[in-house]
């Protein structure tokens, strides 16, 4: 009994220092004390920006099916916004993490100041595409004029402000790895706390501001980001964190910028090949009708609930692995790898025992659409079974990323993805005639090739040698 009420105020101990950032020192020590010091707040951190997901569904779901499935559409263009941020993100994450690993936080600050600067130019671009021609893109994706109709202005407020969605995962990538994880966790309830007030406001009106229906989704998420961003920015200005950003640290240096973009070339191509994937395989879940892609757009957004825990901890690893091999301690940052996946690997397994005994139910919170909760329960269902392959291939893969070496997932994710996923996605769901099972299965299955040889290819240790 001592020893139970020992660890447990070990346990809350760790947690009010994971929580406050007290703790930074993670290249020595104990493992599993820097695993969890770590992983606690990217955890929640991941878990306020997937509860961005749900709540903009559960208010949007009580509008009409059109505007369930115009989300759907816009979030799978939106994902290669989040292709650009995550890739740049893991040059950020790595980088950074090296640098605070050599005891040179001069060199972390100079990168970050020039991450930020590439964010800003590329969301510039974007944000051009997306307020023009918004109705092209609903078009292209195989919207139908209704929902076109309907929908184009949360597509257009969201391509359109897309800095706020580049610059929120930049910021949080460069305090991850400066091991801030807590500063990252932080300013995402910031946001999220934000887009939960301002989301039946927008949406369905308050006083005099109107009712802008799944248009005021978008809004509400984009002040939510937007004042989470100039939080950061002060977060960096005023050096509350690892990372302090000064005058003389905004200028743009091409050495370090060039370093940048070479590390982040194949995170961009890692993402973009992964999201241009599921952006095809929303297209051919469009052929199925809007109740069956509102019912998958759906169950999507309540698995990303789950799946954003997993990838905070994996985030966790590539911290670990980063700062580790800038110590000049590799075997401690592969130890760290593996307990991070054991991890992982438990809470994915429980997470599946959920889905697969209680899918109908948690559809049933979203809608009272039967097509839809059947459709979104069979797409928890079969996704799911595959759960533990994906903990330890989230895990593996980022930690390539944390040691620089973002190709390697990048080749793994266009086997995976390109080369199965999307044939055996057309041949099954329409070759075949299986519908939107075809889809699920192709996902599931390609998530489990992933981890299997991305495993296989970190434990030949090449990653160690890695350079950024």
């Amino acid at each position: 009994m001592a020893i139970s009420k020992l660890n447990l105020k070990q346990f809350f101990l760790y947690l009010k220092q994971a929580l406050s950032g007290k703790e930074q020192e993670f290249t020595s020590g104990s493992i599993r004390k820097a695993v969890f010091m770590l992983s606690i707040p990217m955890i929640l951190e991941m878990l306020m920006e997937s509860v961005f997901a749900v709540v903009d569904i559960f208010y949007v779901s009580k509008v009409s099916v059109n505007a369930v499935a115009t989300i759907g559409l816009t979030e799978s263009v939106i994902t290669l916004v989040y292709a650009l941020a995550i890739g740049l993100s893991m040059a950020a994450t790595a980088v950074v993490a090296r640098r605070v690993g050599e005891k040179n936080r001069e060199a972390a600050s100079r990168a970050a100041v020039q991450v930020i600067i590439l964010g800003v130019a590329i969301s510039v671009l974007i944000s051009i595409v997306g307020i023009i021609f918004p109705k092209e893109i609903l078009a292209l994706m195989g919207g139908e004029p209704d929902l076109i109709a309907e929908g184009y202005g949360y597509t257009q407020i969201l391509l359109g402000g897309n800095v706020t969605i580049m610059l929120l995962f930049l910021i949080n990538a460069i305090f991850r790895g400066a091991g801030d994880a807590s500063m990252a966790m932080w300013t995402l309830i910031l946001s999220n706390g934000l887009n939960i007030i301002l989301d039946p406001i927008f949406i369905f009106g308050v006083g005099p501001v109107p009712a802008y229906g799944v248009e005021g989704a978008a809004i509400a998420t984009t002040i939510g980001r937007g004042t989470a961003v100039l939080f950061q920015l002060l977060i960096l200005i005023y050096g509350w964190s690892t990372i302090k950003i000064g005058v003389k640290d905004v200028v743009l240096r091409i050495g370090v910028m060039l370093n940048l973009v070479k590390v982040s070339l194949g995170g961009i191509g890692q993402f973009l090949i992964g999201t241009s994937s599921w952006v095809f395989l929303m297209r051919i879940m469009s052929e199925f009708g809007s109740e069956v892609l509102a019912g998958y757009t759906i169950a999507i957004r309540v698995m990303m609930f789950t799946f954003m825990p997993a990838w905070g901890m994996s985030n966790a690893a590539a911290t670990l692995v980063g700062q580790n091999l800038g110590a000049k301690k590799p075997d401690r940052a592969e130890k760290s790898v593996w307990k991070t996946g054991k991890y992982c690997a438990i809470f994915m397994g429980f997470v599946s025992l959920l889905y697969l005994s209680f899918a109908p139910q948690i559809m049933s919170w979203f809608t009272n659409v039967p097509e839809v909760i059947s459709q979104g329960s069979l797409c928890l269902r079969v996704i799911a079974a595959g759960y533990i392959f994906y903990a330890y291939g989230m895990v593996v893969i980022n930690s390539f990323n944390g040691a620089g070496d973002t190709m390697t997932p990048t080749l793994i994710n266009f086997v995976c993805f390109w080369v199965f996923q999307l044939p055996f996605a057309y041949i099954m769901a329409i070759s075949l005639e299986l519908g939107s099972i075809g889809v699920f299965l192709a996902i599931v299955l390609a998530e489990v090739l992933i981890a299997i040889i991305a495993i296989i290819w970190f434990r030949k240790g090449r990653w160690k040698l890695k350079k950024v």
